[in-house]
């Protein structure tokens, strides 16, 4: 009788390619030697066919895997302010990044392999389900092969397993919970975490008990597949080395999902 236990894994991924022609947002080349999993922006909050085409390729020399980014289109906003899109447009906006996400990976001579909804956009499939069934059309329309990479505990879960489409729960690093399960709004105080020792012991406590901790300290059941540390969050280099360091120094194996 094989009485081997498989360890435990968790995927650890960043947000990249989130410049714009000249600008530059965060250290993509150094998180790149640190996560396992890159979402590259597709042009609308953040990105060009340049700076794609660059961080798939630097994904692909560093053996990262990449998915789509895609968000509302909205530059200035960074893709973190609401824009009242109907379902039908959200729908074909994100069939429009991901088709740009697949051909400028291809011609980088990589491949994406998942779909992680950006900001405003994201947050939207936490709890609004038409949103979450049109992202989840657009996926399946354009490569119903791909991931879906969302929020643990959000209702895009449950689309996405009515669906058929395949799906990983994430968890942020970086990000206070609140006692729902959902991230705190940015715009509050200590919504964004700093302390890089806090937040990597943080994230051991929720991948060992498979489980959100809130701001007061409860822990909410859920699946944890990935975790997130913000590419353009402060001190962000050393949080990420921090996270898989603490993660892999208690037995935990750091791996792509894909």
């Amino acid at each position: 009788m094989n009485t081997t236990i498989k360890p435990v894994e968790v995927d650890l991924n960043s947000d990249m390619g989130e410049g714009f022609g000249a600008y530059r947002m965060g250290d993509d080349e150094a998180i790149l030697d640190i996560v396992t999993s890159a979402n590259v922006a597709c042009g609308q909050h953040a990105g060009d066919p340049e700076i794609m085409a660059r961080t798939f390729a630097l994904a692909r020399e560093r053996g990262v895997a990449v998915g789509a980014h895609p968000g509302f289109p909205d530059l200035w906003g960074f893709g973190r302010r609401i824009i009242p899109f109907t379902t039908g447009e959200i729908e074909r906006l994100i069939a429009y990044q991901i088709g740009a996400a697949e051909a400028l990976a291809r011609y980088a001579g990589h491949r994406i392999s998942y779909v992680k909804a950006h900001g405003a956009l994201g947050n939207l499939t936490q709890t609004d389900e038409d949103v979450a069934k049109a992202i989840a059309r657009a996926i399946i329309a354009v490569n119903p092969e791909l991931i879906c990479m969302t929020f643990a505990g959000a209702v895009m879960e449950k689309v996405c397993r009515e669906t058929g489409l395949q799906v990983r729960s994430e968890v942020f690093a970086d990000r206070a919970y609140d006692e729902e399960g959902h991230l705190v709004p940015r715009k509050v105080p200590g919504s964004v975490l700093h302390d890089a020792d806090e937040a990597a012991a943080r994230m051991l406590r929720m991948v060992r008990e498979g489980a959100i901790e809130t701001i007061s300290g409860r822990m909410l059941k859920v699946p944890i597949d990935t975790i997130c540390v913000h590419s353009d969050t402060p001190g962000a280099i050393e949080m990420a080395a921090n996270v898989r360091r603490t993660l892999e120094d208690a037995g935990i194996v750091v791996k792509s999902f894909s």
